[in-house]
């Protein structure tokens, strides 16, 4: 079987969804668009195959992925339960580039530094990206982890945030549903990320923002 083309731009957000997370997860898609590129989710893709077989779909034809697993505690819910999603999902992702490495690179992302230390001690000697559990701090982590010479200062990524975090309510209530990760939801929050990313840089246009959308250069 052919492998997929693989989304040069397309970054594939290996995140937890909940409602504690929303804050951040608005940040990186933001942030994203900020540095000219486009975040994917599995929870806006179409079709009715199963998730497992999204995730794979995604990773192959995502140039990068971020797994953010600063949520590492045990659920609130009971009976309280370890999140294992997102590791699984990471592992899915090493195993595919180190297979193919020249078609997808990977970032860690964590709240808080040397814990992945413990948590998964056999990627001791990978530096995690620390974003404190801020939007400010996911915001500068991207710009470090996507270098770009004309990437947009951290204030004015705030007052992108600002803008399309000013939208929120309005997108949930025209989409009838409280959930910020739903499909529908999430294609309204990357077309106003785009907008405001060509407002405040006068990013090139070329990105859809109807996709799900080491260091990595321009």
């Amino acid at each position: 079987m052919p492998l997929p083309p693989v989304e040069p731009k397309a970054i594939f957000l290996n995140i937890p969804y909940d409602q504690e997370f929303e804050k951040l997860y608005l940040a990186y898609i933001v942030g994203i668009y900020q540095l000219g590129r486009e975040p994917f989710l599995t929870s806006g893709l179409p079709g009715g195959e199963r998730r497992l077989d999204k995730v794979i779909s995604l990773i192959q034809s995502c140039r990068y992925s971020i797994h953010d697993l600063s949520r590492v505690e045990l659920s609130a819910a009971q009976p309280a339960t370890p999140r294992f999603n997102m590791p699984l999902e990471l592992g899915l992702t090493i195993t595919w580039a180190k297979l193919n490495p020249k078609r997808h690179s990977w970032f860690l992302w964590e709240s808080e530094p040397r814990r992945l230390q413990k948590s998964m001690s056999d990627l001791d000697g990978t530096d995690p990206y620390i974003h404190s559990g801020t939007v400010e701090g996911v915001l500068s982590e991207l710009r470090n982890a996507f270098v770009r010479n004309d990437a947009p200062p951290i204030q004015e990524m705030m007052v992108a945030y600002r803008l399309v975090e000013s939208e929120v309510e309005a997108i949930l209530r025209g989409a009838g549903t409280r959930n910020l990760y739903a499909a529908r939801v999430f294609k309204e929050l990357c077309y106003l990320a785009l907008k405001a990313a060509r407002l405040n840089s006068g990013l090139k246009p070329g990105l859809n923002p109807g996709l799900q959308s080491g260091k990595a250069q321009p």
